[in-house]
This record gives structure tokens, sequence and C-alpha cells, in this order.
């Protein structure tokens, strides 16, 4: 992707994540996860998140195929737009695509399944996970190519009482915001990153990077962003 090896990259990453001294419960990934549309993308990314022997929850991006995908991601440890309840508190991830766009819409249905999940679920606390960020994150051009009914669901999140988070992906960059008692929370690419604030696409220098996130027994959320200098991680 733009000049750079997105294998390696990721590579990079997972190799600083199992040399960290922090260790996890379980991995969500925001959508993205190719860009080729081919059928061995998906196998290397199964190959290299397998070894981390932890449940991996994913959700589809604006450039996944979801049919190789959801192929791909059949069985354990992976998830697609699945639920991991941990403790007290519930993850879900949804659906935020749209055919054949950039932008985002989350359907009616899948809007009814995450109320239905919410609602069956005894957690206390509940993190959403899908792609596109369901408010501006201040960058013109990747405002434009946002989730066109954010408004629809952050306010079925706020009326579901126990929601305390919403991770997403899409706009290689950081993103941390409070909106009606919700964390809403965006991070860097594995890959490349954006340049944040730019009026149209350009590139940033920073490197890879992921998240690390701890949710805690009264609703809180913690979180620190990891960025992986590709030569360091991999040696």
């Amino acid at each position: 992707m733009r000049g750079t090896v997105t294998h390696n990259t990721l590579a990079a990453v997972l190799n600083h994540v199992r040399k960290s001294q922090w260790t996890a419960d379980i991995v969500t990934m925001t959508g993205d996860l190719v860009q080729d549309d081919s059928r061995g993308a998906y196998e290397n990314f199964t190959r290299q998140f397998v070894a981390l022997d932890l449940p991996v929850l994913c959700v589809p991006g604006n450039h996944d195929v979801r049919e190789l995908m959801q192929q791909a991601l059949h069985a354990a440890p992976f998830r697609y737009c699945g639920t991991h309840r941990q403790h007290d508190w519930l993850i879900a991830g949804i659906d935020s695509c749209k055919q054949d766009s950039a932008g985002g819409w989350v359907s009616t249905a899948e809007l009814n399944r995450l109320r239905k999940l919410v609602a069956q679920s005894e957690a206390a606390h509940v993190l959403v996970c899908l792609h596109h960020p369901p408010l501006a994150v201040g960058t013109p051009w990747l405002d434009t190519v946002g989730l066109e009914n954010g408004d629809e669901l952050l306010a079925l999140l706020k009326d579901l009482k126990k929601v305390r988070g919403c991770l997403f992906g899409h706009v290689h960059q950081d993103f941390d915001q409070m909106h009606a008692g919700i964390r809403i929370i965006g991070t860097p690419s594995t890959c490349r990153q954006f340049m944040p604030g730019s009026k149209e696409f350009a590139l940033d220098d920073r490197p890879p990077a992921y998240r690390r996130v701890e949710l805690h027994e009264d609703g809180s959320i913690e979180e620190q962003l990891v960025w992986v200098q590709v030569e360091d991680a991999a040696a």
C-alpha cells in the first residue's frame, strides 16, 4: 500500500505485541483486513493471528470482501461480527459497510441485531466495534466517507444505556473523543497513516501502530496508543 509491504508491517506489530510485557484477552480488528480482494490475503491474515492464541473479533471494512472474509474467519479463534464476553463487559462487532462505497452505513437489520445483543446480555458494560467512524474526525476528505447514519447509531448507543465505548478503524490516524458519555476511539493502521486534518488525501510519515485497551469493572476505559518502529520490532 503506497510503497509499504503491509504483510511486513503487520508482522512487526504482532512481534512487538509478543515481546511486550502487556498481555491481552482478545484482539479486535476494525476492518480492512486486506486490500487486494484475494483469498490468499485472508489466509495470510489468519496464519499470522492464529499464532497469538487469542480470540480475534473482526468486522469488515470497505476494502474487505465479505464472502471471502466470512469463509476465512468461519472457525475459532476468529469471529466475524461476533461477540465476546469478558467479565462484566460485552464486546460486540457490527457491520458498517455499504456496497460499492468507501463510506459506511449501518443497516436497520444490523442496528436491530445490536439492540437485541445488548438487551439479551447480562453484562453491565458494552464496547462496540465497527469500521467507520460514527462522527467527524476533523480530516475533511475522510469526513466525506465516514458513517452516513452516524447520528442514528450514536443515538442508539446512548439509548442502550450500557455502551461505554466504540472502537473504529478506517481513518488511519489517532482519534479519541467523548460523545454523550461514550468513549469514541479510532486507531491508526498497522501499515500507512493518513495525514490528520488534511483537506485532500495525504499520507503521514508516522509508523504502524496498535492500541492497548483496558476495560475496567466500573465501566471506565484506559488505553495506550503504541507506535511501532518496524526495523526495531522486526529485529
